[in-house]
């Protein structure tokens, strides 16, 4: 039994040839590549887009731990990271950045620039000059390699998105998990702009009493002689037996089905990525839905950036943390109610309450009102109503 030689090629061709197909413009608006990124998928980076919109729509607050409950803090630490990370950058498009980066490629780096042992500057690295290399002779320690220099990871801030199994301290992103729906959704895509840029067919077929092929000539013959006259408006009159017309309904998208393939391979992304269908254009709205987003997705990728930019802190009681309570979608009457809610019971400052809907403080509402039937026990005797009850019953 002879060894088969495999980069031999076989002899048995098939006597139809797909060369020339395949070579043509028709196979070039179908045919996708088998390797395609998730920054090339709409869907893929319209959530992506949106998971980066929404956390770098939150304020960064430096806290500090007090005895009587976690305080923020001002100073240059919290205005760098919240307001002016770097010369180029606002807190916005500099957090949207790191997400969007991990998103698409599982890490994120941002080199610190210091002066005189502070933190004056926040540099984001691109993620093409940046190699991490494992030590092999310890599983717990590596190195990142950029533009040729070598640092240690406590030199940079390296946000990790999806650690992997065998290296945790590097992240993952989406491409596996993605890969399939991705070109699937590139292939549904080509074909929908190749059907609807494509000739159609009439939809007027005419059956003409001939047993010869006409040419084109004279078809054109035979369409200026019986199937066209000087006024439109006026009906064709043909000889009966001769010419027979029949209407052929033309193929449409729903013909072919993309429509229901598109829709389950946007929810497809949506479940991978976490966010609600809805964002991709798939299902309803739903405000119960959109704030579990905000609670599970957003807070757990702001977890990760956060977490990393404690390791700026010098200070062991202080940290860095995002405050969602601008994502939520809530109407206007549901916060007066909250804010009226707290005010009662001597929990929020008015003052307090103008601000959570953007109004500027009043010098009359910074004091703390209760109501009479609020008051501390040992203050119960100074009720005027109370006092008077109880005078009336020892009269009595």
């Amino acid at each position: 039994m002879g060894i088969r030689n495999f980069f031999k090629r076989s002899e048995e061709s098939s006597s139809k040839s797909k060369v020339g197909y395949f070579l043509s413009e028709d196979a070039k608006d179908l045919l996708v590549s088998g390797y395609s990124r998730l920054s090339d998928s709409p869907e893929v980076l319209t959530a992506i887009n949106q998971i980066a919109d929404l956390v770098s729509n939150m304020t960064i607050q430096l806290m500090k731990n007090a005895d009587k409950g976690d305080v923020r803090v001002k100073n240059d630490l919290s205005r760098l990271v919240d307001i002016k990370p770097n010369s180029y950058q606002t807190r916005k498009s500099f957090i949207f950045w790191i997400v969007k980066t991990m998103m698409l490629n599982g890490n994120a780096i941002v080199m610190p620039i210091t002066k005189n042992g502070q933190v004056i500057e926040l540099r984001p690295l691109p993620n093409n000059k940046i190699q991490i290399v494992s030590d092999t002779s310890d599983d717990f320690n590596y190195s990142i390699y950029y533009d040729s220099n070598n640092y240690q990871p406590t030199q940079l801030l390296h946000f990790v998105l999806n650690p992997k199994n065998d290296k945790p301290f590097e992240g993952t992103s989406y491409r596996v998990s993605l890969s399939d729906v991705t070109h699937n959704l590139k292939q549904a895509s080509n074909t929908k702009r190749s059907f609807m840029a494509s000739e159609y067919m009439p939809s007027l077929v005419v059956f003409i009493d001939s047993d010869a092929d006409l040419d084109e000539e004279e078809r054109e013959k035979f369409e200026e002689k019986y199937l066209k006259r000087k006024d439109k408006n006026k009906p064709l009159l043909l000889p009966e037996g001769l010419v027979n017309m029949q209407t052929v309904k033309p193929l449409t998208l729903e013909d072919l089905a993309i429509h229901e393939s598109i829709k389950v391979d946007k929810q497809t992304v949506a479940s991978i990525l976490g966010i609600p269908p809805f964002v991709l254009g798939v299902g309803t709205y739903s405000k119960d839905e959109w704030n579990s987003f905000i609670n599970t997705k957003i807070m757990s990728i702001a977890q990760i950036v956060q977490q990393t930019l404690n390791t700026l802190i010098v200070e062991d009681d202080m940290y860095f943390n995002f405050n969602p309570r601008s994502l939520y979608n809530y109407s206007l009457i549901e916060q007066v109610q909250a804010i009226t809610a707290l005010v009662k019971v001597n929990t929020l400052r008015r003052n307090e309450g103008r601000n959570w809907l953007g109004l500027p403080p009043d010098a009359e509402m910074d004091d703390l009102i209760v109501l009479e039937n609020y008051l501390l026990q040992q203050d119960l005797s100074k009720q005027g109503k109370l006092s008077q009850n109880v005078n009336d019953e020892f009269n009595n």
